[in-house]
């Protein structure tokens, strides 16, 4: 792993679906704290948790996990993180990936993969990743947003609607099979960032097409920022975000 990078895991204590979820026990230890040590196996530099309450704070610090303590009136984790990043005083090139807090089966060789990804792509101000979608279900589902890429691996757009649209394969009674050229793609929800991007990201005017679609990154698209896609050769570990998907990871912990 020859870039040097640093983890920043977004936490934040209120949760609709799944109260204090960053605390929530996963075979005797936080989830965030799972989280950072799946982190820490990859080739980042440090890795920092950026928390909004105390109290994931200390339980960050009980493992030996570095956590810094943000506002709580943040609008988003890009936000988040854009404190941090003043706080540690990364410079303008330094890159940063963004690893959800909820993810505590993250793959660690993805993360490295995102990092070099916006390595290779100097003209990229994020990266991000992807993978094949094989199943109809999950194209077709809005829950689920796809990507389409240029010829340079760049994101031309985010959506939730079914994308790329087969004109002639669709035509009549909508999607019954999935295009084949180009696959479609689902987006991973990680991000590789240049710390000056991210301090500047807080000040971008929100895109109409990012409140239509209620995808972030639509954001960066829509200001002529680049997106550089690492495509993976499966999907990741399953997230958490209901009570449902916590026993789900539990289990697989517990086996």
């Amino acid at each position: 792993m020859s870039t040097t990078f640093t983890v920043l895991i977004p936490a934040r204590l209120a949760s609709t679906r799944l109260p204090d979820k960053p605390l929530a026990d996963i075979a005797g230890l936080p989830m965030v704290v799972r989280v950072a040590q799946r982190a820490a196996s990859s080739g980042a530099d440090s890795v920092v948790v950026a928390a909004d309450d105390a109290r994931i704070v200390d339980a960050c610090s009980a493992h030996g996990v570095r956590a810094l303590l943000t506002r709580t009136d943040h609008a988003s984790g890009t936000d988040r993180l854009a404190e941090v990043c003043a706080q540690l005083g990364l410079a303008d090139d330094a890159i940063i990936v963004n690893v959800q807090g909820d993810e505590p089966l993250i793959e660690p060789a993805l993360i490295d993969a995102v990092a070099e990804t916006l390595a290779a792509h100097p003209g990229a101000a994020m990266s991000t990743a992807a993978h094949a979608i094989d199943s109809l279900e999950e194209f077709v589902n809005p829950n689920v947003v796809k990507t389409v890429l240029d010829s340079a691996g760049n994101a031309l757009y985010f959506s939730r609607a079914p994308i790329p649209w087969w004109r002639d394969g669709f035509a009549g009674a909508g999607p019954t099979s999935l295009p084949s050229a180009p696959a479609p793609l689902r987006h991973i929800g990680i991000y590789g960032y240049r710390a000056g991007f991210v301090r500047g990201f807080p000040s971008l005017p929100p895109a109409p097409i990012e409140a239509t679609e209620a995808l972030e990154q639509l954001r960066a698209l829509w200001h002529g920022h680049r997106i550089a896609v690492h495509v993976s050769a499966h999907a990741p570990g399953p997230g958490i975000d209901t009570p449902e998907d916590l026993a789900r990871v539990r289990a697989l912990f517990g086996a």
